[in-house]
This record gives structure tokens, C-alpha cells and sequence, in this order.
């Protein structure tokens, strides 16, 4: 990832910052006129405010708010300045490959003994990131945790579409997946976990369906379901902007990154442009600081999209819903999680903003052999937080080691 392209998109980043200030001024004629209080809820805040602007000096009150949208877009360019030119190194060692097909590749981190109580692991990235979230750094890294209590762990790295994957649909991934399960089940010489991260929770799900006799167990970690419990603002966002996505797809074979990644700002328009100031804040050599570098350099190392699995994501599942309402097919399977009756995991972070804790409640609730953790945190601190080893790491370990593979 080029640190000199972060964050991306950043037009857009710019755009929303500048639009948000530039509404603030244009805002303040309105605060003594009672046109603030358009919200009813908002009313008794409104009257409060009008009271106590009552006795303040136009002219300062607006070259204070001007110095202030001043300072924010100063503070947020000296962020992205500091993140730009912050050192990198390499972690950790690279993890060896052990089988690859086109862009695919399926990483070891082999333990230096294995637990005879767990089974062997798969760890499934969603295919719009990186796999690296779940091997970021020494401490923030589910896959050498595992490895580290002995768990004979394997990550498969998606990587982007090179022209054989162009042209995939989600059936071509998930009969990929099931090559990788084969494979690992040959050298590992026992059935493995799936366990899928986000949208890889979903193709592990698929994949567990059309064989449940080849998988030990099943792990959705923070996977949707119910694509109706998203917000109604982004899903006819979404729904609108179909025509204009599926021009891109036609025109590109695939959904870029810089879209999706708009996309994503779109569930929170001024996040970035907050953690960024917050950033300039910090002493470039601190853990927060490394943390935030690695942090960001994987979520600006996206990957798009093949066209025909861009299409099911966003039209099937987002805008149609075609998994909850039990419609969602692979081939000749039927996609219907009460059909998978293994030990199953749902591990939902109740802070999740990108997959609402209700969307994964009900896969959850479908499964009928699974058991629920309601993890505090949110979708990313998760898997690669300060708090994730507390949170995530700990507890699949022990669910693991519960006796899986007997």
C-alpha cells in the first residue's frame, strides 16, 4: 500500500470535511431566528442554545466558528502528513505458503506441537480486504495466537483478482474454498474449523452446507445474515446507486477499491476525517501510533471486487436480502444455516457499525447447534483491536479446545 495515496479516497474525505464546516458557517444566521428547532425531539437543546447566544457578538461568535473550521482542516492535513511519512517495518516473519491457485493463497502457521482437542483451523478473510487484518502485527494477530496455543492454523489469503478470478462468481470461490479444505484436511490429517471473518463468514457458511461431513465445526465472526437490519438510509442509498455501479462493473469487471471504500465511509461520513486529527494529537513513535499506521495502511489496501460477485453482494444480499429470506443459493445448495447441525460459533461485536449486531444475531439464531458471544467491541477492534485477544482471541480459543475434533 502507498502510504502517499491514504486515506482513501481522499477527495472524498476532503469533500466531507469541507462540506461540514462550510454548513457550520453557513448555519449561524439561522441560531437566533428558532429555525434550528426543525426536529421536535431537538427542541428544549434548540431553546437552550438561542438562550445562550442571545448576548453574544455576531461578528466574534462567527470568527470564532471560522477559526475553529480553520484549525479542524489544519489538524486533519497534519494527521494525514504524520501518517505518510510514519515508519514502517516488517512485523513479523512471513508465514510460508503451503497451496496456491491463481491469486489464492493459503498460509501455515504452524504450531510446534498440536493440541490433540482442537481441530485444525481455516481462517477466511472477506474478499474486499486484505487477509493481513488477521495477521496485522506481533500482538493484534488471531492467526499467531491461535498458533501460539498450539492450534495447527491456516489463513487463507484471497489476494485480488487476477484475469482467471475476473471472471468468478461466489460459486467459483466457494468451490476454491473447498479445494482448500481438502487440501488442509490431507496434510493436517483431520477435519478442519472454518472459521469466516465478515463476508468470509459467509463463504465458510456455504462451504460447511455443501459437505458438513468434511468440516469439524463452524466460527461467523461478526457476519451478516439479515441484510435488512442495515439502516434504510444506506440500503436506497445503495439501491439508487445501482445503475451507476453496475455502468462500473460493466465498463471495469469488477467494483473498485476507491468505490468501495466510499461506500464504507458513506455508514459514517466524518469518522476518518476525526481519527485523523486525533491522530496528528499523538507521539509518532507511541504503541497508539504504530497501531493506527498498521491499522490504516490494511484498510487502504483494499482489493476490488470480480463483477459477478460484486453484484450479489450488493444486489442480492444487500438490497434483496436473499439470505434471510432463505433464497440464497451455490449451485444446486440452498444456503439455509438450519441445515448445518455441527458445533457452530457466532462471535457479534455489539459495537459493530458495518455489520449491525442484529444482522449477525440472526445467522446466529438459525444455526441450531450454535453458541452466541457478544464481543465488546467493534467490527475491526475485533479481530485486530487492543482489546481483541480479551474480546475474540480468548474465548474461540477455548470454544476450540472444547473438544472439537472427538
Amino acid at each position: 500500500m502507498d502510504p502517499n495515496t491514504a486515506p482513501r479516497p481522499l477527495i472524498l474525505h476532503l469533500a466531507i470535511q469541507n462540506m461540514t464546516l462550510a454548513s457550520s458557517l453557513l448555519a449561524l444566521p439561522s441560531l437566533k431566528n428558532g429555525s434550528i428547532a426543525w426536529k421536535a425531539s431537538l427542541s428544549q437543546q434548540a431553546k437552550s442554545l438561542r438562550t445562550r447566544l442571545s448576548g453574544i457578538d455576531d461578528d466574534a461568535f462567527k470568527a470564532a466558528v471560522t477559526a475553529e473550521a480553520a484549525n479542524r482542516v489544519a489538524q486533519f492535513g497534519a494527521g494525514v502528513a504524520q501518517f505518510r511519512t510514519a515508519e514502517r517495518s516488517d512485523a513479523h516473519p512471513p508465514l510460508p505458503t503451503i497451496w496456491q491457485d491463481g491469486s489464492t493463497r493459503v498460509l501455515h502457521a504452524a504450531p510446534k506441537k498440536t493440541s490433540s482437542k482442537s481441530p485444525p483451523v481455516i481462517l477466511i478473510p472477506s474478499l474486499i480486504n486484505r487477509a493481513s487484518i488477521l495477521d496485522l502485527s506481533p500482538n493484534r494477530s488471531l492467526t499467531r495466537h491461535l498458533q501460539s496455543q498450539n492450534i495447527d492454523t491456516y489463513l487463507v489469503d484471497w489476494d485480488a483478482p487476477s484475469e482467471v478470478e475476473q471472471s468468478f462468481s461466489l460459486d467459483d470461490y466457494i468451490a476454491r474454498l473447498a479445494e482448500i479444505r481438502d487440501h488442509v484436511t490431507e496434510q493436517a490429517g483431520a477435519r478442519p474449523a472454518l472459521i469466516g471473518y465478515c463476508m468470509g463468514g459467509l463463504l465458510a457458511l456455504a462451504c460447511a452446507i455443501q459437505a458438513p461431513e468434511k468440516v469439524a465445526a463452524f466460527a461467523a465472526l461478526a457476519t451478516p445474515w439479515d441484510f435488512d437490519a442495515v439502516p434504510e438510509a444506506p440500503q436506497r442509498l445503495l439501491a439508487a446507486s445501482m445503475p451507476a455501479l453496475e455502468r462500473v462493473i460493466e465498463t471495469t469487471g469488477e467494483l473498485p477499491v476507491d468505490v468501495l471504500q466510499a461506500m464504507f465511509a458513506g455508514l459514517d461520513p466524518g469518522a476518518t476525517v476525526r481519527k485523523f486529527r486525533e491522530f496528528a494529537e499523538l507521539d509518532p513513535q507511541s504503541a497508539k501510533a504504530r497501531a493506527f499506521v498498521a491499522l490504516e495502511d490494511w484498510l487502504n489496501d483494499g482489493v476490488p471486487l470480480a463483477g459477478k460477485v460484486a453484484r450479489t453482494c450488493l444486489r442480492d444480499w444487500y438490497i434483496d436480502n436473499t439470505t434471510a429470506k432463505g433464497v440464497w443459493r451455490i449451485g444446486k445448495h440452498l444456503i439455509t444455516p438450519k441445515a448445518l447441525n455441527i458445533p457452530s460459533l457466532a462471535v457479534i461485536p455489539s459495537g459493530d457499525v458495518i455489520v449491525p449486531p442484529a444482522s449477525a444475531q440472526a445467522l446466529a439464531d438459525a444455526l441450531p447447534n450454535c453458541k452466541t458471544i457478544i464481543a465488546k467491541a467493534g467490527h475491526i477492534g475485533m479481530v485486530a483491536g487492543s482489546g481483541a485477544k480479551r474480546a475474540l482471541y480468548t474465548p474461540l480459543t477455548m470454544w476450540l479446545s472444547n473438544g472439537l475434533c472427538t
